[in-house]
């Protein structure tokens, strides 16, 4: 299998940290080959100012497998990362975006099986001219073809739990406007398949929230329920899915519960993203769906406030990088 594609993700943040941490410690966890895109010095200076050695090999992405027992491999994108722990500017916005864009150019040129990010902190980049809402958004436009950008569809992924927000980063304003009967059944559809071809589930069982309270009590406190997610379930379980809802997203989530589906469909952001990071915020993983290529994350920000002081936890990244390569291995049907 060709390497993992890791991003520096945010210069400034634990990005770099977790990186070194993740490699470290290879052996004791028998962690798939990767290499960092990006800049060589901005690891340098993290590993001494977190105190570990780190040794370094400078390479192309296929000589990353051959050099990673020995080194942490980098394939040198050329846009220095400057920016201090915990302290981010401007000046390494370029440097968090170009990597990005190389690891997605190297996965889809056969040079890297997947692609790994790092956290990114929003905020630099909105200064720095980026106009999409978060990688989901900029990974789905690095993947258009003829001018036609794929769906994305956002998964959290855990042992314990998997989640899917049918809307993403937009405000609970914008997702109940954004919300339609056609992107829950696109969403299902993307997901059902993803469960299939790369998690091995032969028939995934699939839950779906309401949008309101106690999924609108019958009508009294919300129609949508009725008109909009009501008929895509209709829609999906006409095509063989197995699929339930729309529940109540206060119930959904207890350990009873979840031994009952496979994969929660909730309407919007934080009506998923809450129940997983409460259940699993170490060992969560982002997964992108609907891409032509694997995408995998830690399931965090950037810690301005720990970054480069040896505090941060590799154990989300870790769970990442494992992800990354179960699907890889994975054979689509």
């Amino acid at each position: 299998m060709a390497p993992l594609a890791l991003t520096s993700g945010e210069p400034a943040g634990i990005g770099p940290d977790i990186t070194i941490k993740a490699w470290l410690r290879r052996n004791e966890l028998k962690l798939p080959a990767f290499y960092l895109r990006g800049d060589p010095d901005l690891l340098r200076h993290r590993a001494k100012a977190i105190g570990l050695e780190l040794r370094l090999a400078e390479v192309r992405a296929e000589e990353a497998c051959d050099a990673f027992a020995d080194a942490l491999p980098v394939v040198v994108t050329g846009d220095p990362a400057t920016a201090q722990p915990g302290i981010p500017d401007g000046t390494s916005a370029e440097a968090a975006m170009a990597s990005i864009r190389h690891a997605v150019g190297d996965v889809i040129a056969g040079r890297a099986s997947a692609v790994v990010t790092n956290p990114i902190a929003k905020s630099v980049l909105y200064r720095a001219g980026f106009r999409h809402p978060g990688h989901t958004e900029y990974l789905a436009e690095l993947a258009a073809t003829d001018g036609h950008s794929p769906q994305p569809v956002m998964m959290l992924w855990s042992p314990a739990l998997v989640v899917v927000p049918v809307t993403i980063h937009v405000s609970l304003r914008e997702a109940i406007a954004q919300l339609s009967s056609e992107l829950i059944v696109t969403t299902a559809r993307i997901v059902v398949a993803a469960l299939k071809a790369r998690f091995g589930l032969a028939n995934p069982r699939l839950a779906v929230s309401g949008l309101n309270p106690h999924a609108g009590e019958e009508g009294s406190l919300g129609t949508e329920e009725k008109t909009i997610v009501a008929p895509a379930i209709d829609i999906l379980r006409g095509e063989g899915i197995a699929i339930r809802g729309p529940l109540p997203a206060d119930t959904m989530f207890h350990e009873a519960a979840r031994k009952t589906y496979d994969c929660a469909i909730c309407m919007y952001h934080d009506q998923a993203l809450i129940p997983i990071k409460t259940v699993a915020f170490e060992d969560a993983v982002n997964v992108t769906l609907g891409l032509p290529f694997i995408r995998t994350s830690p399931d965090h920000g950037t810690a301005f406030d720990i970054a480069g002081t040896g505090k941060a936890n590799p154990a989300s990244l870790i769970a990442a990088l494992r992800l990354a390569a179960r699907m890889a291995n994975a054979q689509p049907e």
